[in-house]
């Protein structure tokens, strides 16, 4: 039987942020794929949550704790990967933070969190997974961005700032390295019903109305932003990451998944 132009087989997958979340439907999707996939995040417990459900899927899997604002935890990682299973074929480059706050009442210290996770972290992940993705002479490196990487929304001028800088970064990394194998692009998810939108501290929670319930908000914003009117999930993140890692002669890109928000 002809094997599936979408199989992972035999390829080890690294995912940082992949212990819940929209990260672990991606982590899953690859695992479902054919990859034996890593699971990195900012605790050993989000990180081990999200590789027991790599092995229930029948794939191996390893859980990483790592701080991906700090360049020595990173490349700990990255080694840590490349010494338990030889290689890293796709980086799922996803870990991130959300907070909200108009220009006038953001901290210094909001700022640079979020630059520093989104932005700093992504750019660190490359920088260390190149190294061995060019040694192998192959890689599919994908960077989680944002429609507000594509689209700025009040009260979030940090975040859309560390978004838009992602898929400039992304661009010109995949610029550097066309020529070695290796593809990088930039997942754009639209409004995804995980911690960072869901919940009285996500974002429907503090962009309720007066008198508005969380759930009554998170059905309003998703008529507002979605053409579809419906919101996107983890697995539909994990679609367009499986294409991605498939897709020999797709990079430098932002591609959205966003039903039909963004350009």
């Amino acid at each position: 039987m002809a094997q599936s132009q979408f199989s992972l087989e035999g390829q080890i997958a690294l995912v940082t942020g992949g212990g819940r979340g929209i990260g672990n439907g991606i982590a899953q999707s690859l695992a479902r794929a054919g990859a034996d996939v890593v699971i990195a995040d900012y605790t050993l417990e989000l990180a081990e949550t999200g590789a027991q459900a790599i092995t229930a899927l029948g794939r191996r899997s390893a859980a990483i704790q790592v701080d991906v604002r700090k360049e020595d935890s990173v490349k700990a990682m990255v080694e840590a990967v490349v010494k338990q299973f030889g290689r890293i074929d796709i980086a799922m480059n996803n870990a991130g933070i959300v907070s909200l706050g108009g220009v006038e009442e953001l901290s210094v210290e909001m700022w640079d969190d979020v630059l520093d996770i989104n932005l700093r972290g992504v750019f660190l992940c490359c920088k260390h997974q190149i190294g061995v993705m060019r040694k192998q002479k192959y890689g599919r490196i994908i960077n989680t961005a944002s429609i507000a990487g594509k689209v700025g929304f009040p009260g979030l001028c940090h975040y859309s700032a560390s978004k838009f800088g992602v898929i400039g970064m992304t661009n010109a990394i995949a610029k550097e390295v066309a020529k070695d194998g290796i593809t990088v692009n930039a997942l754009c998810p639209g409004i995804v019903g995980t911690g960072m939108w869901r919940g009285e501290t996500g974002l429907s929670g503090k962009w309720a109305l007066p008198g508005e319930s969380e759930e009554a908000s998170w059905e309003r914003h998703q008529q507002i932003f979605l053409p579809q009117g419906e919101a996107q999930t983890p697995e539909d993140m994990g679609q367009m990451v499986v294409y991605l890692a498939c897709a020999p002669h797709v990079t430098g890109q932002a591609l959205a998944v966003d039903g039909g928000f963004s350009l």
